[in-house]
């Protein structure tokens, strides 16, 4: 044995004498431990996993070809090398044993400099391997580590967007939350719809749940004397108001432009702009009706109806639950998405749970049950 080991060496031959030469030729640099049968060969890698594998081929029981392909086999020892040492010197016999996952074949009698020369190279390639495969692991949770402070960062920023708009209409409380939720479960239901499984990939999905807060973004630029008006808004003070998508599209625009579509603003900026259009077309601020409305206007359209529907507010108390989903069944195919409504009609027991736990008062959790 070794001062200093480089490795370990498992050295697997039905002859003693074999194992003695082959420990002798490596004990300068390497550990070594021995075998003499396949069973006991396995059981040695399987407990102690070597650095490489020296195989003779000619062995009673169990050959070492089977011995090979026995340890590739095993998620445990598959990343051991292992060099066929063996008489048997015809190319078919080499490619049979490189075939089942040997690294190298070396014929006997042994040269001990090439032996050694050999199980140095696959030695040094293996722990090469190891080394980059732990810089891999490394980098993998550097980066996941940066995904998720990217990730947390967007959502602190998302919902202090959206809380301004909050600050501006305090009676929305848990809207917010809400809309998060429904929007995200229901996008999930009608992920498989052939018409949007092109449309709603997981990436997406997330984006949208992700980005939902930022809808009512636009707020902010409507006078409080229209947004915190308790009564009915006057044709004017409707106009008004019906300005509030641009004014979160706008806001949105600029870092969208810079992140990309594709980033949570650029989602957030199209469920901000069109979350008020209806499939009829007689929606706002564009008119646009069908299928050009994005798809993540017609899901917030509904969630942000519903929602609407079962909140309470200064001018008008919360209807039930029973009452918000006829009347969202009442608007299929003229305010909402068909298709649309057909999977909120599957899922509206849970909009009614998510509605029940992020419930701004009681009154609404008593109506919520009907």
């Amino acid at each position: 044995m070794s001062d200093v080991s480089e490795g370990t060496v498992l050295i697997v031959d039905d002859l003693e004498v074999n194992l003695d030469l082959l420990g002798q030729v490596l004990s300068e640099k390497y550990d070594t431990a021995t075998a003499t049968e396949g069973e006991d060969a396995l059981a040695y890698a399987r407990a102690h996993p070597p650095d490489l594998v020296l195989l003779d081929i000619m062995m009673p029981q169990m050959d070492g070809y089977e011995v090979c392909r026995r340890l590739k086999a095993d998620p445990a020892t598959e990343h051991i090398p292992v060099i066929f040492v063996t008489a048997k010197a015809e190319t078919e016999d080499e490619m049979k044993g490189l075939e089942l996952g040997g690294v190298d074949y070396i014929t006997k009698p042994i040269n001990p400099p090439i032996v050694r020369a050999r199980v140095a190279n696959h030695i040094e390639l293996k722990k090469a391997r190891e080394a980059l495969q732990e810089q891999n692991r490394t980098l993998e949770e550097k980066v996941k580590e940066r995904t998720q402070e990217v990730t947390r960062t967007q959502d602190v920023t998302i919902q202090s967007m959206a809380t301004l708009a909050e600050y501006r209409d305090p009676e929305t409380g848990g809207h917010i939350r809400r809309t998060q939720h429904y929007i995200g479960t229901l996008a999930e239901t009608l992920r498989d719809h052939p018409d949007f499984r092109d449309l709603l990939a997981p990436y997406t999905i997330e984006m949208l749940a992700r980005s939902a807060p930022l809808h009512d973004i636009g707020k902010v630029g409507v006078p409080d004397y229209i947004l915190l008006k308790p009564g009915k808004l006057t044709a004017e003070e409707f106009e008004e108001m019906k300005k509030h998508p641009k004014y979160g599209r706008d806001a949105l625009s600029v870092s969208s432009e810079t992140m990309g579509d594709n980033s949570f603003l650029g989602f957030g900026m199209e469920i901000a702009y069109t979350h008020h259009e209806k499939w009829d077309g007689s929606g706002y601020p564009q008119g646009l009706s069908g299928r050009d409305i994005p798809l993540s206007g017609r899901l917030m359209a509904l969630v942000d109806v519903y929602d609407a529907l079962i909140s309470k507010r200064v001018y008008k108390p919360p209807f039930s639950h029973t009452k918000a989903v006829s009347i969202i069944e009442e608007g299929k195919g003229s305010h909402f998405d068909p298709d649309v409504v057909e999977g909120f009609q599957k899922i509206t027991e849970d909009f009614r749970n998510i509605a029940l736990k992020y419930a701004d008062f009681d009154e609404e959790r008593n109506m919520l049950s009907q």
